[in-house]
């Protein structure tokens, strides 16, 4: 999954990028109210986390704008003030949630997943293609039965692979959903961290389920 942290705070943008980054997440971080509404208006993110007081664009603001414009993406509001009053305007302006500086990162992320499967129905239920199966909520992969042990990125590829079955996914979309938009796309990475999943979802099974598409990208399929 995707999220958009919004905040001019650098080193508390860093260090929640960091720490969304080491859950698993593909984090895109931006320090002031114009980017982060020109990177919020795309709609290729899960959540975002929206800090109040910005500069160029105030977070009430981009969330009006955000919401007139049709975009539902879940919002957490950040802001070092915790009034009632606050907290009612921001709620009442289409704010998911309310978060108040300084917090602790253990009650962020679980915001941050609260958000989340609220916002996709799908995350509460278990993803299965073939004998493959997938739990989104307890991070748990089995393939007939046995457990495969995956690192954060890599569960975040499968997930991906699984949620698009069929689809064909291109090195760019892949990108999109999994990595950073400042990632390096001259690199390997994403070939290898393919290799990664192939050797511990197919090795040992008759049917291969990840796929080259020459020239393309890849596929998770059962043909």
């Amino acid at each position: 999954m995707r999220i958009l942290v919004v905040e001019d705070e650098k080193k508390v943008a860093t260090f929640v990028k960091k720490g969304l980054q080491e859950e698993g997440y593909a984090v895109d971080a931006v320090y002031n109210g114009i980017d982060g509404l020109s990177f919020a208006a795309d709609q290729s993110y899960d959540l975002i986390l929206l800090d109040i007081y910005l500069p160029g664009i105030d977070g009430l603001t981009i969330l009006k704008k955000l919401r007139d414009a049709k975009v539902k993406t879940p919002v957490l509001l950040l802001t070092v003030r915790a009034t009632i009053e606050d907290k009612v305007i921001g709620l009442n302006s289409g704010a998911d949630d309310y978060l108040t500086k300084p917090f602790a990162f253990e009650e962020l992320i679980a915001r941050v997943r609260a958000l989340l499967r609220r916002g996709r129905d799908a995350d509460t239920t278990v993803i299965q293609v073939a004998d493959l199966i997938l739990d989104p909520v307890r991070r748990i992969v089995t393939r007939r039965g046995q457990v495969i042990v995956l690192t954060m990125k890599e569960f975040s590829l499968l997930e991906y692979f699984m949620r698009s079955a069929g689809r064909v996914l291109t090195r760019t979309m892949i990108i999109d959903h999994v990595w950073n938009y400042d990632f390096d796309t001259e690199t390997n990475v994403i070939d290898v961290y393919v290799n990664y999943l192939r050797k511990k979802i197919d090795t040992g099974h008759d049917v291969k389920l990840i796929h080259t598409v020459r020239g393309v990208g890849y596929v998770l399929k059962t043909e």
